[in-house]
């Protein structure tokens, strides 16, 4: 016979570490490689991660600034939107190419169509529609 066991959950404050300057460089690096790969303009990469196209220019030149809250889940959603396309298509350009292909779950619109709207929720819509293709979470 199973007991039940009572579970805590009460509320705690995040504790977790910000970013480093060093984890926060390398994210940067990997999403603006990654939009080359997408053949992406300076003006589309700077919306998808909410920023001027100035500040974006200077990032890439210069390194990032501080990285938001915000910022970072930016790059970890653009990141594993990359990693969802990798897992499903064996040819890397297969995966590049997808993200600026109509698409019948994004009601004819591309990937990036909907990714253009430029909130952080419709990153996650994307990147939550190939998670769900791939079989993860």
């Amino acid at each position: 016979m199973h007991m039940l066991t009572e579970i805590d959950t009460a509320r705690r404050d995040h504790t977790g570490d910000p970013i480093t300057p060093e984890e926060a460089a390398a994210g940067f690096r990997a999403v603006s490689n990654l939009f080359v790969q997408w053949g992406l303009s300076e003006a589309q990469a700077a919306n998808l991660l909410d920023m001027s196209a100035t500040t974006y220019r200077r990032w890439r030149k210069s390194g990032p600034g501080q990285i938001s809250r915000d910022l970072g889940m930016r790059l970890g959603t653009l990141l594993g939107i990359h990693k969802a396309l990798r897992i499903l298509f064996r040819e890397p350009s297969r995966g590049y190419d997808w993200i600026k292909q109509p698409n019948k779950a994004f009601d004819g619109k591309s990937a990036l169509d909907v990714m253009m709207n430029g909130y952080l929720t419709d990153l996650m819509r994307v990147r939550n529609y190939l998670d769900a293709e791939r079989g993860g979470w």
